[in-house]
């Protein structure tokens, strides 16, 4: 585990030095120097003490004895200004580093977010994600900005005025080393276990941020079903969970404090009175040099400020080590996520814009409406173009989520240009899965799917999806404009290419009677909206993509009867000519598919047009003249 954490630790510096590779080195620069100074007073408290002394010793008038006095004055003072311009500099110097750090590793977390396979998210909680961005980084924030920078200050002040005072007096040194080696004990006893449970506390955190997020995205459920106790008994646990976490990691916080502080009191007695004794019979004391040289008050006095200073920069020390462990535990966490493997894509067919001139297609930058997909040849160099036609075929393909579960078996299927296959059957036996592979949010276990004859594996998984569009069922808008959204298909698009999508689609005339038409203004996820209209909107978007390849996941289960008339003739209008996907619980909407695929449990049981499928009165039959729906 300490391996783990100094591993850490030495890769955050690394990370931040890379960010800041000047203004990092002359930050500790200033630092260290800062710290030096705040050492360096008792060495002129000392040289003061014994020339008054002296003075008063030898009866020498203020003119006699101020030279030398006020010249360790003036020195003194202008460190102190050293100190001051150092101090602030490193200040300034930290906020920049901290808060461009922060930046540079969210940019860093979420740039790498969007490279994660689709796995990632149906395994993750939502909440647990949100927890890298908000409580993890600010952990960070408080261990660059506070918790390194305070040790390194009490570290290096700890050893100046450990030299000074080994240079002053071994024996009161080693008074001073006994009474430090108390406070770290006492420091790893309690600190250790302040440190597990702010760790807990991290984890808590988490779980209670994912519960809230959860509880909130689904409220108008919980108030539909009266739910509400149950969420709050919910609540309640995950509550507790962090109270405890949070009220033992505090309690082991708060005793350190006053502890190491006492003891620290009671070590500046101690010191003191040993001092005394020293004092009276005028032994002869051992430095760093071992000169001997007479116990004075001008020794005694400064040692007793520097004891302060030693002990103080300690208990500083251990002050830091809960912000210590908790930085460290968000820091993991930050790069767990930013070390999270990317989605693999080894495909290097690309799509391309293309042209036909006799008979021969051709690589354009011409806005041609046509496109191809670009096939290198590895072995003799040579590059084929194949038109993007939509033709989609599946031959004997197994899947599986999990390791040993199963999902999909020995399914193979064909969809020609301008065909529309319909996929029907109850929830979970594999309609979804199908489509998720022909994107290839996942990979297939067993079998090949060919796109235009090219098996997907080779083509780049961004090129493939440019070609797919998907309307989803769970409709998803962005913070925006109405055109904004829209637009959301395919950036390039106009506003003239955005409004006709949206005309094709029927949400023209919703979004003409809204406040400021398209654009009016989207907030939390289109919550002003109705869901048909939403549903709509996401029509529209993946209408001005122009895909030849259209994939519908339940996309008007969430409409009216009436809306679902004008949605159809959009989406007949959307069809036309592209290679559709639909998957649907309503059988009325898809008796004009070109092929029905009746699947169970991850078989395809039946398959065939809406006439043939009553004609051979199997399960297709039984559900459509059974009257209900399959849910």
């Amino acid at each position: 585990m300490k391996t783990k954490k100094k591993g850490i630790l030495r890769r955050l510096l690394k990370t931040v030095f890379s960010f800041y590779p000047v203004l990092l080195p002359v930050a500790v620069a200033c630092i260290t120097l800062t710290a030096i100074v705040g050492a360096v007073p008792a060495i002129f408290m000392q040289r003061v003490i014994q020339n008054i002394t002296t003075a008063f010793e030898q009866h020498l008038t203020w003119e006699q004895a101020s030279g030398p006095i006020l010249t360790d004055v003036y020195i003194l003072t202008a460190l102190y200004v050293v100190s001051i311009i150092t101090g602030t500099a490193f200040g300034q110097m930290m906020s920049i580093i901290t808060q461009g750090t922060l930046e540079k590793l969210r940019d860093k977390m979420f740039n790498g977010m969007q490279r994660l396979p689709i796995r990632f998210f149906d395994t993750t909680g939502h909440g647990d994600i949100m927890s890298y961005y908000t409580n993890d980084i600010d952990t960070l924030r408080q261990l660059i900005s506070q918790s390194c920078p305070q040790i390194l200050i009490s570290a290096i002040t700890v050893l100046s005025v450990l030299f000074i005072m080994l240079y002053y007096c071994l024996w009161l040194t080693l008074v001073v080393l006994a009474g430090t080696a108390v406070m770290l004990l006492v420091t790893k006893k309690i600190g250790g276990g302040s440190a597990r449970y702010f760790v807990k506390q991290q984890q808590a955190i988490a779980e209670e941020e994912g519960y809230v997020e959860e509880m909130l995205v689904g409220q108008k459920v919980i108030k539909t079903f009266c739910h509400e106790e149950a969420a709050e008994k919910g609540f309640d646990e995950v509550n507790e969970k962090l109270y405890a976490a949070s009220s033992r990691a505090n309690r082991y916080a708060n005793m350190l404090a006053p502890a190491l502080f006492n003891i620290g009191n009671v070590l500046y007695v101690v010191l003191a009175v040993v001092g005394g004794i020293f004092l009276i019979p005028q032994l002869h004391v051992f430095n760093v040099s071992f000169s001997g040289m007479a116990m004075e008050v001008s020794i005694v006095v400064p040692f007793l400020n520097m004891a302060k200073q030693f002990t103080g920069n300690i208990n500083q020390v251990s002050q830091q080590v809960n912000s210590v462990v908790m930085g460290i535990a968000g820091t993991a966490r930050v790069f767990e996520l930013i070390d999270n493997p990317p989605e693999v894509d080894d495909g290097y067919v690309t799509l391309v814009r293309a042209k036909e001139e006799n008979g021969q297609i051709t690589e354009t930058q011409e806005r041609t409406g046509m496109w191809a997909w670009k096939h290198p040849h590895h072995a003799d160099g040579s590059v084929t173009y194949t038109r993007l036609e939509g033709d989609v075929r599946m031959f004997d393909v197994d899947f599986e989520y999990q390791p040993g579960k199963p999902v999909l078996h020995n399914i193979s299927l064909y969809a020609k240009p301008g065909q529309k296959v319909a996929f029907v059957g109850a929830t979970g036996a594999g309609k979804t899965t199908i489509t998720n592979l022909l994107n290839r949010f996942y990979d297939i276990a067993d079998g090949k799917i060919r796109y235009d004859g090219i098996n997907i594996n080779k083509i780049k998984k961004d090129d493939l999806r440019h070609s797919l569009g998907m309307v989803l069922q769970d409709t998803n808008l962005f913070t925006g404009t109405v055109m904004e959204n829209i637009r959301y298909g395919r950036l390039e698009a106009s506003d003239e290419e955005c409004i006709s999508a949206a005309k094709l689609a029927g949400a023209d005339d919703f979004i003409t009677r809204l406040p400021e038409g398209y654009n009016t203004f989207i907030t939390g996820n289109g919550a002003n909206l109705s869901q048909g209209q939403r549903q709509l909107l996401s029509i529209a978007r993946a209408a001005v993509a122009d895909p030849p390849v259209m994939i519908l996941d339940e996309a008007t289960s969430s409409i009216d009867t009436r809306t679902e008339q004008i949605v159809q003739r959009g989406m007949d209008a959307l069809m036309k000519g592209r290679t559709v996907f639909v998957i649907a619980h309503r059988l009325s909407t898809v008796k004009n598919s070109d092929v029905i695929i009746v699947l169970d449990h991850g078989r395809i049981i039946e398959r065939g047009t809406h006439e043939q499928l009553l004609e051979q009165k199997g399960q297709y039959y039984q559900l459509y003249t059974g009257a209900f729906e399959l849910e």
